[in-house]
């Protein structure tokens, strides 16, 4: 078979061909006319939509491996990467239920403080705001210990409330703190009126935290479960008017002059936290022991 020289392959590649030079300048013109056209009219719309839909499996196909990779590498990991991500979330979720109750707390603890500045704003006396330190548990000693002592200007006999009504008074004074007595507390007296009538009498603690007794109101007296009792300023010790309880049992006994009447106090007296105290001068008035306007017979 005979070869071509070098000198002759060269000039068979570069020689000029007017058929393919013709083929070459047809096909480059009916380039421009087909752009022309598809830029002018849209011509080649319905071509390029048929054209894409058959591409469409090419690029599903190539995209194929990746996403067939992506799903073996979620679907089979490891079991101890799983257990490992699983404790951690539960970490996470006890961290976030710790915050989320502290953050409970604390808006409980802003709605006391709110409704307690209210109660504050509403009282036409000067107020202290404290915080309680302890409760005495025995059952028949119904003492708190306040932050406030003698060092803030607290006195013994000094009102004590919370937002509802009246809690009770000082009955002991420290530099730093104060202790307290509740109107419920078995050896306190309050002097106290029907709102309604203006009867007025002592509210006597019983013991129980829901519990008051009103003492020697006369049989034939108009007292109705749901009247509301008030201080009525006797005593020197507790501004008239402040709410202390309302009536919850009415019962008269032919056999005894006095009706037996319960009350029940409108302060929260089991779960209180803060307290306002009446700032003013010590009371100056000192009944005589047993007197019935004695605000406290005795701690």
């Amino acid at each position: 078979m005979a070869t071509l020289k070098p000198s002759r392959r060269f000039r068979y590649l570069f020689a000029v061909n007017p058929t393919a030079v013709l083929r070459l300048g047809l096909w480059g013109a009916l380039s421009i006319a087909l752009m022309t056209v598809d830029h002018r009219y849209q011509a080649l719309d319905d071509a390029r939509d048929v054209l894409s839909t058959l591409v469409y499996p090419l690029h599903y196909l190539v995209r194929l491996p990746t996403d067939a990779g992506n799903w073996l590498s979620e679907n089979l990991a490891s079991r101890d990467v799983l257990l490992e991500e699983n404790a951690r979330l539960r970490e996470k979720q006890v961290f976030l239920n710790v915050q989320l109750q502290k953050l409970t707390v604390l808006e409980a603890e802003n709605r006391r403080l709110r409704s307690l500045l209210e109660s504050a704003v509403n009282t036409p006396e000067r107020v202290l705001i404290a915080e309680l330190l302890a409760v005495d548990f025995d059952p028949y000693r119904h003492h708190i210990l306040l932050n406030r002592g003698r060092r803030h200007g607290i006195y013994v006999g000094q009102p004590v409330l919370d937002q509802h009504g009246v809690i009770g008074q000082i009955i002991q004074v420290n530099p730093l703190t104060a202790t307290a007595i509740l109107i419920t507390d078995p050896n306190h007296a309050l002097p106290i009126q029907i709102d309604r009538t203006g009867v007025r009498t002592l509210a006597l603690g019983t013991g129980k935290f829901q519990e008051l007794e009103l003492p020697h109101i006369p049989n034939n007296e108009d007292v109705k479960v749901g009247d509301l009792l008030v201080t009525s300023g006797m005593g020197g010790r507790f501004p008239r008017g402040y709410p202390v309880g309302v009536v919850t049992t009415v019962e008269f006994d032919p056999g005894s002059p006095f009706a037996h009447i319960i009350a029940r106090p409108v302060a929260q007296l089991d779960r209180i936290r803060e307290v306002m105290l009446l700032e003013g001068e010590p009371p100056t008035l000192k009944p005589e022991p047993g007197s019935a306007v004695a605000a406290v017979q005795g701690p």
